[in-house]
């Protein structure tokens, strides 16, 4: 008798364990999915990973279920895929979530990126932002055919230690994080790579230098060359920048989303010609005034580090590090009350054949 109710007990835990899906296109869809990954398997629940660009399963850690066909994602039959990219295969079973790869910075003022609301990809949105949440909720209430929920960056829960805090981090030498955008109107690489080399030669400084997936292949090489000619930069392409972040006591950027990460953990940033400065930024237009502005960063001002923190607070006041258990809330609500109550989606024939397109499947079933 125990032994058949054991055996009864494992199959219910099995009939109800939820299945999650990862739909990671570029390297930045690794360390936002990760913390959600390790809430899923907190519940007891399941998740695997699809790439639908070549080579990033060599990027997956031991223990990370690879599905490595369209065929295998529709045998694994997901309760839910979540996505931190612009797109989403509305043949995949389960919700269809988008968590965001970044938070909205306005880069290009005027345009709002996440127009792509009204394609019907997704069922639901997981505000990471409150400017996110605001843009989205009208177009929700507009069209009536998604759900907008205020969860926070799952990406930012692994900002957090075991205690719930966020270190400081502890270098012997002061440490610079430079990164950019790939935008080419807008990106910094060309104007301050001189003034970057001068300084990594002349300052008791560190540097570590990052980029978009997008960047312009010339620009990466450039600069990677600068790294292995000095010995105190370090140039980083991995799939998870977390680690940098943390560890760097400044920023330099121009007007790429990861000001606001690097922002989120109490640190200055200096910007180059940012499209949209505020108060919270040491923004600067010419590269002889960088010296000066990393130097006052690097102090630490109480001032700026008020504005920052006040700045953040409006964006994202969630700093308890549970975005991710309130992702997955924001999922078990939908499927509980308003899966298949919505209006139905706009069908574009022709983007839903790209799609298919783009995987090489054409099976209706």
């Amino acid at each position: 008798m125990p032994k058949n109710h054991n055996f009864v007990s494992i199959l219910t835990f099995l009939a109800n364990m939820k299945k999650y899906l990862f739909l990671v296109s570029l390297t930045y869809g690794f360390p936002i999915m990760r913390p959600l990954q390790k809430a899923i398997r907190a519940r007891g629940d399941e998740a695997a990973w699809f790439f639908d660009e070549p080579g990033l399963e060599r990027y997956l850690d031991d223990g990370e279920r690879w599905l490595k066909s369209v065929d295998e994602v529709m045998e694994y039959r997901p309760d839910a895929v979540f996505t931190a990219g612009d797109h989403m295969y509305h043949f995949f079973p389960g919700t269809k979530v988008e968590v965001f790869h970044g938070f909205d910075i306005d880069k290009r003022p005027g345009r709002f990126p996440s127009a792509l609301t009204i394609r019907g990809w997704f069922d639901l949105y997981c505000a990471n932002d409150r400017s996110t949440l605001e843009r989205l909720t009208p177009l929700s209430e507009k069209y009536g055919s998604f759900r907008v929920v205020p969860t926070g960056w799952p990406k930012l829960d692994a900002f957090f230690d075991a205690d719930g805090r966020i270190p400081s981090p502890d270098n012997k030498r002061p440490l610079v994080l430079y990164s950019s955008t790939f935008t080419s109107w807008i990106t910094s690489t060309p104007f301050l790579y001189d003034e970057i080399s001068r300084l990594a030669r002349e300052k008791e400084w560190d540097w570590i230098i990052t980029f978009h997936p997008k960047m312009e292949q010339s620009t990466v090489e450039r600069y990677k060359a600068l790294a292995a000619e000095l010995p105190n930069v370090t140039f980083y392409e991995g799939d998870d920048n977390v680690g940098v972040l943390k560890q760097a006591d400044v920023m330099l950027c121009d007007s790429s989303s990861i000001i606001f990460e690097f922002l989120y953990l109490d640190k200055p940033v200096v910007t180059f010609r940012n499209t949209m400065p505020g108060d919270y930024l040491i923004d600067i237009d010419d590269p002889a005034l960088l010296e000066c502005s990393l130097s006052t960063a690097l102090e630490r001002p109480a001032d700026l580090m008020a504005r920052i923190r006040a700045k953040m607070d409006s964006m994202h006041p969630q700093r308890d590090g549970r975005s991710s258990e309130r992702v997955l809330a924001a999922v078990d609500d939908f499927q509980t009350n308003w899966q298949g109550k919505l209006r139905k989606k706009r069908v574009d024939l022709f983007r839903r054949f790209k799609a298919r397109k783009r995987l090489g499947y054409f099976k209706l079933k």
